[in-house]
């Protein structure tokens, strides 16, 4: 987990496929016409929320956007603030609450975690999809599943911890080790470009290593309202703290790296 996805043209597939699964769920298939040629017949379109991961920023959206802005959608990826869940979650729910209409929220990563928080009571928000993205249960922390499922390169090993004024005690921000960041987060991705994003990342506050996750949003989300390509921890894990099997739609986990 925390791995970016490389191959664009899979990740905007992925996410493509998802909307179009969402919006046949959301509005009768009577009701939906070709984006291309034409609105919909009746009801209004959903809004796409894109929430970038950690030590990413919303441009790792960029080819996504594109791809759906061409197919008639509105589409906004606000910035994820990476100051913790309790900020984070609280940030973007603000935000939600700007938008008119039916939403689809997608969190990619930490965005995971953040999407299932800040959704929480939101009638507007529709459908959650997750991209390679964290779905923690109630009270989970990232600690906690990191503990649980290893592998991530997002411990210890592969992070620096850098303080920063006005601090609270305990609090840093962690970065990814530069010599990690290729293999960690830029897999498949050129080499001159991987520099730029190691020298640029946005850290993670260390604060959300350790904060609860609350009541997850997609416990309550209508049948077929919430989609994952490959969730952390896996969907079987996920189902078994309490979501619902008939709760979501579940697509192959292969199709991210």
């Amino acid at each position: 987990m925390f791995t970016r996805i490389t191959r664009h043209k899979i990740l905007r597939t992925m996410i493509i496929t998802s909307v179009a699964a969402i919006a046949a769920l959301l509005f009768p298939v009577s009701q939906i016409a070709s984006a291309h040629t034409a609105a919909r017949a009746s009801g209004p379109e959903p809004t796409i929320v894109l929430e970038h991961g950690a030590w990413a920023d919303s441009g790792s959206w960029d080819a996504v956007i594109g791809r759906l802005e061409r197919d008639g959608y509105r589409v906004y990826a606000p910035p994820n603030p990476l100051q913790g869940l309790t900020y984070d979650s609280g940030f973007l729910a603000d935000f939600l609450h700007s938008i008119s209409g039916p939403i689809v929220l997608v969190g990619h990563s930490y965005g995971g975690e953040v999407i299932t928080n800040a959704a929480t009571g939101d009638n507007q928000v529709k459908a959650l999809v997750y991209v390679d993205a964290l779905a923690p249960a109630q009270g989970q922390t990232i600690a906690q599943l990191l503990a649980a499922y290893p592998g991530s390169c997002a411990g210890p090993p592969n992070l620096t911890v850098v303080p920063f004024p006005g601090a609270p005690t305990g609090v840093a921000d962690a970065y990814i080790k530069q010599s990690a960041f290729p293999s960690c987060l830029a897999n498949g991705l050129p080499a001159s470009e991987v520099q730029v994003l190691a020298a640029t990342q946005n850290p993670l506050s260390t604060v959300a290593f350790t904060q609860k996750s609350g009541v997850p949003a997609w416990k309550n989300c209508p049948p077929g309202s919430v989609m994952f390509w490959k969730s952390f921890p896996p969907i079987q894990t996920t189902t078994a703290s309490g979501l619902s099997a008939a709760t979501c739609c579940r697509a192959s986990s292969d199709q991210s790296t």
